[in-house]
Order: structure tokens, then C-alpha cells, then sequence
């Protein structure tokens, strides 16, 4: 939602005392962003990321009521459950508004709390906005956002919308909340991008600005993405799924990804945006053991083809071995296929959906059959990072950008032009996922 916004105007007043929101949310930045905003310009209400952290405000001019969490939210490939609980009847002001960060009741940093019996605009007979700030198109929503859940009336905690997994520890969501919605309460986003509220109210959304997409990567079933923290002179965009590179002062920079799974057989694509034009942009896969988040590392085992002059590269124990004028030369749009198979220690390049011979230098590999693979003596792959990228020293002075499709159906904000078939059902690809395959996702890592 980083350029889009959706509002709505009640039709009547509510209960502007007591309200809840709840969200499951996956931010993507670090920059002030809102969830829902209500009031005008010089009278604002707003739950929202400020500085990494949770918060409700008031502000007219200064910020005269807010509550925000010690907590800072920074991981952009985690799935927060968030909700804020308010009840301006309470007579003890700290029991007014109560935040949550999954499932826990939080604590709080600054402390203005409302005053008894205040009345906020939420829930007010005025314009209402998901995704942005309330007097201008601003502190727009960077990230993804699930089963929100507005509540007219009621006060909750955060158990009617999650509880803890008896097996892993971990909060988990209730699609079906056993909640009272109130007058002016809606649900969105519980399994589609549409507007419609799903609560039963009919409090339907207008978009106001961009485009609302549907993400395969939900709180239920979290994808892979660029890594990060292991970012360092890449810039990620596109929910850290695209990563652009400059300049030629970049020597041996890095990123990898956040699940690197050491059994079971893998499936995902990448689209080249800008090659760079040089054969020292290698994307493909290396070690888990190794130090790849130092700018000037070199792996001492990988696989990885190079982007510029097609060669496929093997670096084993530092030892480099390459396959020059393999297929053809990559270009501007073109996808690139990978499919790891960690049990059997193979990994398959391909393009544009063909699947590469490396033993034979042209097309005609196969990953179901086991054909056309590269490995190497060492089982490096055990323990992988996919998604590797590497730009090393003398890479032309240009940009390199590539954007990877872990099973989300998109290519930065393009969706694929007609998804292949996948018989896991898991995830949504340009090309066919060979049979056995799956993309890189926690439902995937528990089958």
C-alpha cells in the first residue's frame, strides 16, 4: 500500500468513547505510516507507526494525547499483530488505551493519555482514511496489511484475534473472531484486496488513491524476501522483493534472503529490471556458513550465474570454475527460473521457461527427471542463501535492479503475465513449478 489509501465517510456517529482496532500488518520501512486516521487538519486522530513504534494520537498543532510503544517494530519480514483498545470511561487513565504487539499487552513509552470521557473522532460522522495521514496524501502505508478489524463500541484485548500455538510458542491468527462490530465497524482484507466489508455492516471502502493488490504472502503463510538486514548497499523495495545496486565504487556487495530452509525442494523466479551490463552481477545461491553480509567478502562456495555474459560460475573452497557462452546473453525482462533440490544437492538455472543443460551447454534441463543440474563435491548447497546476489569490484558504473517472485504473483508491483501451473498450490509463478517443487514459505517448510 505505499502509494494507495482507501477512505470511508459514516454515515452517523458511533460510540467515540469505546473502540478497538486490530490488524495484521508486514511493514516494508521504516518512515512515519498510518494505519487510520479520522478529523481535520488542525484536529487529527491517527493509529499509527511513528519511529518504529505503535502509537495513538491526538494532535492539533502538538501532540496533546499519545500513547505509543517502548517496543520498535523493525523487522520488514515479520508479521505484526497489532491492535489498540480504547475506553476513555475508565476512571484510571492508563486502563483508556491499551496497545498489543502479538498478543502481548505492550509497554509503553509516553504516556498523555485522554481524559475521562473524551470523544475522539473515530467513529465520528466525518472522513475516515486506511493508509494515510488525514489532511494530505501523506505518511502513506509502506507495507502490507490483513484481516483489519474496526470495532464500534467494545473495548478488546488481543484474544478474540489471535492465540498461542500450544506446539511452536507462537501467535497466531483467528480469521474467525467471535467480535461485536458496533455501528461504524468493518472488516477488510480478510482474503482478497477488495473494499468490501466482510463484517456483515455493508461499511464498504472507496479507494482513494493507487492500487490495491492481493498478496499471497499472508500472516498464516509467510514468504520468503531480500534479507534486510543483510542489505547493505542495495536498496529494497517492492515489500523487499526488489533490489537495485549503482556505481561502480559497489565492490562484492551482497544480499541474501530470510528462509534457507537445509532440506526439501524449492521453486522461485526473478525478473532482470537493468543488467548493469557487466558479467561481474551474479545472481544464485551460496553457503549459510559463510560471512556474506561484508561488502568486501568474497564466498568461497557458490552457484551463480552471471547476468551479463551468461556464464554459470562454481566457487568451491575459493576455487572458481565457469561456463562461458551458455544459452544465450540475459536482457532487460527476462526471468530467470531456479529450482533447489537440497535433498538430492542439484540446482537448476533457466530462463524465460526454459530450463538450462549445464552438462550440455544448451537447453533441455529438468528438474523432475533430474537432468541439467550443477552441483558440486562438497554439498555446499546444504544450508543455502537463495536469492544471491552479487555485484563485484569493476562492475560498470551503471545500475543493476532484479526483482525476485518467491510465490506472491508479482514482479515488483507487476503481476505475472499468465501463472504457470503449481501443484502444491502454494504461491502463484509465471512458469510451471516442477513437479516436487514448492515455494519458499513457512506452509511450504511444514509439509
Amino acid at each position: 500500500m505505499a502509494s494507495t489509501s482507501i477512505h470511508r465517510t459514516p454515515s452517523s456517529a458511533g460510540n467515540r468513547r469505546k473502540f478497538t482496532m486490530s490488524v495484521w500488518c508486514k511493514k516494508h520501512s521504516s518512515s512515519q505510516m498510518n494505519f487510520l486516521g479520522a478529523g481535520g487538519s488542525g484536529d487529527q486522530n491517527h493509529i499509527q507507526f511513528e519511529n518504529d513504534r505503535f502509537q495513538i494520537r491526538h494532535y492539533a498543532g502538538s501532540n496533546d494525547i499519545i500513547v505509543n510503544t517502548k517496543a520498535l517494530l523493525r523487522d520488514t519480514s515479520a508479521w505484526y499483530h497489532l491492535v489498540c483498545s480504547v475506553d476513555t470511561t475508565q476512571s484510571t487513565a492508563s486502563n483508556r488505551v491499551k496497545l498489543y504487539i502479538n498478543g502481548e499487552l505492550a509497554e509503553l513509552n509516553d504516556t498523555t493519555y485522554p481524559s475521562q470521557n473524551y470523544d475522539w473522532n473515530f467513529n465520528d460522522a466525518e472522513i475516515h482514511y486506511i493508509g494515510r495521514r488525514m489532511h494530505s496524501n501523506a505518511y502513506l502505508f509502506d507495507g502490507v496489511m490483513s484481516h483489519f478489524h474496526w470495532i464500534d463500541g467494545t473495548a478488546y484485548d488481543a484474544s478474540p484475534f489471535g492465540s498461542t500455538d500450544s506446539t511452536t510458542g507462537q501467535w497466531k491468527i483467528n480469521i474467525e473472531p467471535s467480535v461485536t462490530y458496533g455501528t461504524n465497524g468493518f472488516f477488510l482484507f480478510k482474503d482478497n484486496a477488495a473494499l468490501t466489508d466482510q463484517s456483515g455492516n455493508s461499511n464498504n471502502f472507496t479507494l482513494s488513491a493507487g492500487t490495491l493488490n492481493k498478496t499471497e504472502d499472508t500472516p498464516d503463510n509467510v514468504f520468503n524476501t531480500l534479507n534486510r538486514v543483510a542489505a547493505n548497499q542495495f536498496t529494497l523495495s517492492n515489500g523487499d522483493t526488489t533490489a537495485t545496486v549503482s556505481g561502480q565504487s559497489f565492490v562484492r556487495t551482497f544480499i541474501t534472503n530470510t528462509i534457507a530452509p537445509e532440506s526439501g525442494k524449492w521453486y522461485w523466479e526473478s525478473k532482470l529490471i537493468t543488467s548493469g551490463g557487466s558479467d561481474r552481477t551474479s545472481l544464485g545461491i551460496c553457503s549459510t556458513e559463510e560471512n556474506v553480509g561484508l561488502g568486501d567478502t568474497i564466498p568461497q562456495n557458490e552457484l551463480s550465474i552471471a547476468t551479463g555474459y551468461s556464464r554459470i560460475r562454481f566457487t568451491e573452497n575459493g576455487s572458481t570454475t565457469e561456463a562461458d557462452s551458455f544459452y544465450t546473453v540475459p536482457s532487460a525482462n527476462d526471468i530467470f527460473m531456479y529450482a533447489l533440490d537440497l535433498d538430492n544437492t542439484k540446482f537448476y538455472f533457466g530462463v524465460n521457461g526454459n530450463w538450462w543443460n549445464y552438462n550440455s551447454s544448451q537447453t533441455g534441463g529438468d528438474p523432475t527427471s533430474g537432468s541439467g543440474y550443477v552441483t558440486n563435491s562438497t554439498n555446499i548447497i546444504k544450508g543455502f542463501m537463495s536469492a544471491f546476489i552479487r555485484v563485484q569490484a569493476g562492475a560498470a558504473a551503471t545500475t543493476f535492479t532484479n526483482s525476485f517472485n518467491f510465490g506472491n504473483g508479482f514482479f515488483g508491483t507487476t503481476a505475472v503475465s499468465s501463472a504457470g501451473t503449481n501443484a502444491s498450490g502454494l504461491g502463484i509463478f509465471e512458469y510451471d513449478v516442477p513437479t516436487g517443487y514448492t515455494a519458499l514459505c513457512t506452509k511450504g517448510l511444514n509439509e
